[in-house]
């Protein structure tokens, strides 16, 4: 009989000890998952700015445009072409990185204003080099206005975007001149376009660089100047449209 209680206690007590060192793994798998809820928590808290300085965290006024404006919080916006074979991929790139190939795309070669705009490509697929343009064109605009040049971009891009196109169609033989409504996501193609033209034009033969032309671009656009070259092109092109109705 003390055997059989010898054996019975000893056996009390390893089970007693596997008990213990079940509870203590939970507990430190417990540990580890507070300790990754409060990272998370932290890493929410601390906001990702752009470029290391300005907020994304902007209005959009715009309710047709606002689903295809892409904001998301990133250091540096460059995605290396992950949407570019993606259905309505734009919509995903970050606003600012859509300004930046749209600089990319350098002058048209037409004669604007009595001279040929043409870049000779300087900016194609020079992407790291657009976005510094792009910063300090930010820089400049924050100098000047005190604001937060993300959101005085949204502003332009707002009042840049027009409404109403021309398309043809032809009847018998006869192509005549109808207008149409634009869909929001070329709305906002033309309007980052016409931005990134003006910056072109104006720092083109010119003293002025292209970053100071691009900062000037933004803000008068951003306040429906009539000086800004693409407010300008988005009442021409609403003007035309007004007129074939």
């Amino acid at each position: 009989m003390n055997n059989n209680e010898k054996q019975k206690n000893e056996k009390k007590v390893k089970k007693n000890e596997k008990n213990e060192k079940e509870i203590k793994k939970e507990e430190k798998i417990e540990e580890k998952k507070e300790e990754k809820k409060k990272t998370e928590e932290r890493k929410e808290k601390e906001e990702i700015l752009i470029f290391g300085k300005y907020s994304s965290n902007v209005t959009i006024e715009d309710p047709t445009i606002a689903q295809y404006i892409s904001l998301e919080p990133v250091y540096f916006p460059h995605s290396h072409g992950r949407h570019a074979k993606r259905y309505l991929g734009k919509a995903k790139v970050n606003l600012i990185e859509r300004l930046a190939n749209k600089l990319m795309r350098g002058g048209t070669g037409e004669k604007i204003g009595g001279k040929v705009i043409r870049t000779e490509g300087r900016l194609q697929g020079k992407k790291t080099k657009t976005l510094k343009i792009i910063k300090e064109a930010f820089e400049i605009i924050e100098q000047r206005t005190k604001q937060n040049p993300v959101q005085l971009l949204v502003k332009a891009v707002e009042n840049s975007a027009p409404r109403e196109d021309v398309t043809r169609v032809e009847y018998g033989g006869v192509m005549y001149p109808v207008a149409v409504d634009i869909s929001a996501l070329r709305r906002l193609n033309v309007a980052l376009r016409n931005i990134a033209l003006a910056a072109i034009i104006k720092a083109f033969g010119n003293k002025k660089t292209i970053s100071e032309a691009l900062a000037e671009e933004i803000i008068l656009a951003s306040s429906n100047d009539a000086n800004s070259y693409a407010i300008k092109r988005k009442d021409e092109i609403e003007r035309i449209a007004r007129s074939a109705r």
